[in-house]
């Protein structure tokens, strides 16, 4: 489409989690949309939702690729993406996928806008979006990548239900409320901790801690540091939290640190223990930057530091960084 201002726009998955966040985003940031085109499951088409004060119809995948989007930002799952990403891509439309179908493929990029968005042209018809876990992670650690050089990160994080999905959710609220349900988990969440995110992988880590492990050196295109991660999942409905232990080739100035973080867009420096000050998921929710705080000196090793990473999972780990793919994309050209 050029340089057009203004976008057909598909919003794949859009009845669910991720996709009522894309949709109300997408009118909090303005986004020069022509035609917006609801995508859902068989059983949400022909329903009608809500967006900029108009009702628009869900259609069926058939239909929105015969409606050649110039974008489609997918949200429905590994399975959906993989078959039909490239049914859009084939008419032309670029898609932005949030599942993890094309993440680890050598021939898609996975982006996040404030790192390695340059690298994007208009021969990416299939462009990735990184997990959620991921992308906070990387936002925090890459301009301190720049500065000294990272080693090995070694991360735990403490992940909400809502990045399990819906299900998930409605199994905390009934178990706070004391009632039976449908279960997302093979065990109760409310009062507990389950060090299970998705599924086992053969090596006994889940697929999310090996996502928290291959993801990073391909957003930076960089093997020479590595990630070892646990991943844990927490009572609270929204927001991930991350402890992270990071050693670097070189040595740091906390000061300089401090000071490096203030100044990188989309980090939020949250960093006053006299104040009780740190960042939190419950200050998190609803916003898209990413927060950073208990910054220090590891005292066991040198070049070593421990961080606190937070950020909304729905917003910059999902919906927000997507959009911005979409932005980036439509600012430069590239659709």
């Amino acid at each position: 489409m050029g340089n057009s201002p203004e976008m057909k726009l598909a919003v794949v998955g859009a009845t669910g989690m991720v996709g009522s966040v894309l949709l109300k985003l997408l009118e909090e940031r303005n986004f020069p949309i022509k035609e917006l085109i609801p995508v859902a499951s068989q059983t949400s088409v022909g329903r009608e939702l809500l967006f900029r004060g108009k009702l628009h119809k869900i259609i069926s995948l058939e239909d929105a690729v015969r409606a050649k989007p110039d974008i489609a930002i997918f949200s429905a799952g590994g399975e959906t993406s993989l078959e039909w990403a490239p049914k859009f891509a084939e008419v032309g439309t670029t898609v932005i996928d949030n599942s993890s179908a094309w993440r680890m493929d050598p021939t898609k990029k996975l982006i996040i806008p404030e790192i390695n968005a340059h690298i994007l042209t208009k021969e990416d018809k299939i462009i990735a979006n990184p997990n959620c876990s991921s992308i906070q992670l990387v936002m925090a650690l890459a301009p301190l990548h720049k500065a000294y050089k990272m080693k090995r990160v070694v991360v735990s994080t403490y992940q909400s239900v809502s990045g399990t999905g819906v299900k998930a959710v409605q199994q905390l609220e009934n178990e706070i409320a004391g009632q039976r349900g449908e279960m997302a988990y093979p065990y109760p969440i409310h009062k507990n901790a389950l060090p299970h995110c998705d599924s086992f992988e053969e090596n006994g880590y889940t697929k999310e801690e090996m996502k928290l492990a291959r993801e990073p050196q391909k957003i930076l295109d960089d093997r020479t540091f590595s990630v070892s991660a646990t991943a844990v999942r927490i009572p609270t409905a929204g927001g991930h939290s991350e402890a992270v232990n990071v050693e670097f080739r070189e040595d740091f100035n906390l000061r300089d640190v401090r000071r490096i973080l203030h100044a990188t867009p989309g980090v939020t420096l949250q960093d006053n223990p006299e104040t009780n000050t740190y960042p939190m998921p419950i200050y998190a929710n609803n916003k898209d930057d990413v927060f950073v705080g208990r910054i220090r000196r590891d005292e066991t090793q040198p070049n070593t530091m421990n961080l606190w990473v937070v950020s909304d999972n729905l917003r910059k780990g999902a919906a927000t960084n997507t959009i911005q793919i979409a932005e980036y994309l439509m600012n430069h050209g590239l659709v």
